[in-house]
C-alpha cells in the first residue's frame, strides 16, 4: 500500500490544477502501474513484433504520445525482461511517461549532434538512437558510476550503434563543449514524486527542504544545458517529479539567465489529448489520474540566439588512444566480416585502439580531443593469435546478410540466451564463425563445429532461464 507523508499531501492539494481532485491523485497512486514497452525500430518494426507477441498470447494497447509504445499484459507465467525478444533487444520495458521526453525533443526534425546528459539506466538513450535511425552522433552521460553498467548493457542489447558515452557531473558541459549540440535533453535528478507508483516507499520520508537542495542542482545543470547548445537548437528539459520547484521554476530560472534566447515551444501539438495536461507555457506536467501513468513534467525549449560563455575555452585533450585504421588493417578487417554478415564499413569510421576495432558513429571527428570518453560507438573485432574476431556487441549493431547467418527454432534460441551450445541432428562440414539468428533477428555469435554450434554468447549475457513464451 502506498506510503504518503502528509505533508506531501498538503503541498501536492496547493499546486493540483483546479480541475483535479486531490482524492482521485492519491486513488491513482496507490494503483499499480499498467506495464508499458517501447518497440525497438532499429532491429523490428512495431507492427511485425506485435504480430509475433499476440500469437503467444499478449495483449497491446497504443500509447499515445509515442508511435511505437504500448501497454502490453503478457501470459501469467510469462516476465517480459525474461523473453527471448527481450534479449534480442526488439523492445524496452519503458514506463510510458518517460516516452515523452525524446518525442518532445525530436518528433519533428532531424538532428545530427545530440546529447542526453543523464543516461542510465538507457530507456531515453535507446529511444532518442532509434529515432535518430543510429545515424549522427549521440552522446550519452552518466555521472553515477553504479549505473554505468546498466546503460552499457541497454546501448548493446537495443544494437545502438551511434552512442558515445561519457562519466561527467553534467555541469562540465556548458563550458568543455560550448554550442556543440543541435539537440540536448536533460531528464534530471529528482525527487521522483511521480514514481510513487512504482516504488510504494519513494514518499514516506518527503521532505519539503530537500527540494530546494535538488532544483539548486537542476538549476546549474539546465544552465550547463543550454549553453551547450547550439543556436537555433533544442532543450528538453524533464523530471519524473510533481512539485513546480523543480519544474516550471528551473526553466522560469532559465529564461532570467539568458532572456530572449529561451524560448518556451508549446509542447500542446505533441499528441491528442496533450491540452489536458498543458500548462500556460506550454509545459507539459503529467499527473497520474490523466493518462493512468507516472507523473512527469517535459518542457521543449528552443535556443533563438548565442550566449556568451562563462568560462575561457578549456585547452584541447592531446591524448586520444585511437588511430584511424589503416588500408592493410581495413582490408583485413573487410576479408573477415563481410563473410560473415555481408557487411562494407565506411573506412572513414573505423579506428583502432591497440588489437581493436571500432566504428566510430557518424560525425564524431569533430568531437575528439574535447572530452575523455568511457566508449565509443561499437567494438567491431578483435585481433588475436589465430585472426581477427568479431565481436557479440558488432553483429547485434549491424545489418547481418539473411542468407549468411544461421536460423534455430524457439527452442534452439532458448537454449543459446541460457548459454547451451546446440547440437545438429545431422553432422555436415564445419563452417566456423556464424551469426545466429530466430525469426530473422539476430541471437549472438557461433562456432559452427559440424556437429554442434558452439555457443559464443558473453557469459554476462547468459540468462538461467527464459519465460515460457506459450500462450
Amino acid at each position: 500500500m502506498v506510503q504518503l507523508n502528509q505533508n506531501f499531501i498538503n503541498n501536492i492539494a496547493q499546486e493540483l490544477p483546479s480541475q483535479l481532485s486531490l482524492e482521485e491523485f492519491i486513488a491513482f497512486c496507490d494503483k499499480p502501474l499498467r506495464p508499458s514497452l517501447r518497440v525497438n525500430t532499429l532491429k523490428i518494426d512495431s507492427a511485425s513484433l506485435l504480430e509475433r507477441m499476440q500469437a503467444k498470447g499478449w495483449q497491446f494497447e497504443q500509447i499515445p504520445w509515442c508511435p511505437d509504445g504500448f501497454w502490453y499484459q503478457a501470459p501469467d507465467s510469462v516476465q517480459a525482461g525474461n523473453t527471448v525478444e527481450y534479449l534480442q533487444g526488439l523492445f524496452y520495458v519503458q514506463e510510458a511517461s518517460s516516452m515523452l521526453p525524446p518525442m518532445a525533443l525530436l518528433y519533428d526534425t532531424h538532428l545530427s549532434t545530440v546529447l542526453d546528459m543523464a543516461s542510465a539506466p538507457g530507456s531515453k538513450t535507446t529511444q532518442i538512437a532509434a529515432m535518430m535511425h543510429n545515424e549522427g552522433t549521440l552522446v550519452a552521460n552518466e555521472y553515477s558510476a553504479s549505473r554505468i553498467k546498466a546503460l552499457h548493457f541497454n546501448i548493446q542489447r537495443m544494437g545502438v550503434s551511434n552512442a558515445v558515452m561519457t562519466h561527467f557531473d553534467a555541469r562540465v558541459f556548458g563550458e568543455s563543449l560550448y554550442e556543440t549540440f543541435d539537440a540536448i535533453l536533460l531528464d534530471a535528478p529528482c525527487s521522483g514524486e511521480g514514481t510513487v507508483r512504482k516504488d510504494p516507499q519513494a514518499l514516506k520520508n518527503w521532505d519539503a527542504s530537500e527540494i530546494d537542495i535538488i532544483a539548486a542542482t537542476q538549476r546549474d545543470l539546465i544552465e550547463s544545458a543550454f549553453l551547450a547548445l547550439k543556436p537555433g537548437g533544442v532543450l528538453v528539459y524533464s523530471t519524473c517529479t510533481l512539485n513546480k520547484t523543480e519544474n516550471h521554476g528551473v526553466c522560469h530560472h532559465l529564461k532570467q539567465q539568458f532572456g530572449d534566447a529561451v524560448i518556451f515551444e508549446s509542447l500542446i501539438d505533441l499528441f491528442r489529448g496533450a491540452d489536458q495536461t498543458v500548462t500556460d507555457e506550454g509545459f507539459l506536467h503529467v499527473w497520474p489520474q490523466v493518462y493512468d501513468s507516472e507523473g512527469f513534467f517535459v518542457a521543449r525549449i528552443r535556443k533563438a540566439t548565442s550566449v556568451p560563455r562563462q568560462l575561457p575555452a578549456p585547452q584541447t585533450r592531446a591524448n586520444f588512444p585511437f588511430q584511424p585504421v589503416s588500408t592493410k588493417q581495413y582490408q583485413l578487417l573487410m576479408a573477415t566480416i563481410n563473410p560473415i554478415i555481408g557487411v562494407e564499413l565506411p573506412k572513414t569510421r573505423i579506428w583502432v585502439r591497440d588489437d581493436e576495432f571500432w566504428l566510430f558513429p557518424e560525425g564524431f571527428a569533430e568531437l575528439i580531443g574535447k572530452l575523455r570518453y568511457q566508449r565509443i560507438g561499437v567494438r567491431l573485432a578483435t585481433a588475436e593469435k589465430h585472426g581477427i574476431k568479431l565481436q557479440h556487441e558488432a553483429v547485434m549493431a549491424l545489418t547481418v546478410v539473411p542468407k549468411l547467418a544461421l536460423s534455430v527454432d524457439e527452442t534452439q534460441a532458448e537454449q543459446y540466451m541460457m548459454g547451451r551450445d546446440i547440437m545438429l541432428s545431422v553432422p555436415e562440414k564445419a563452417q566456423g564463425e556464424r551469426v545466429l539468428v530466430w525469426q530473422q533477428q539476430v541471437l549472438g555469435m557461433v562456432k559452427h563445429l559440424g556437429n554442434r554450434l558452439k555457443n559464443q554468447l558473453p557469459r554476462n549475457l547468459v540468462r538461467d532461464n527464459i519465460s515460457n513464451n506459450e500462450a
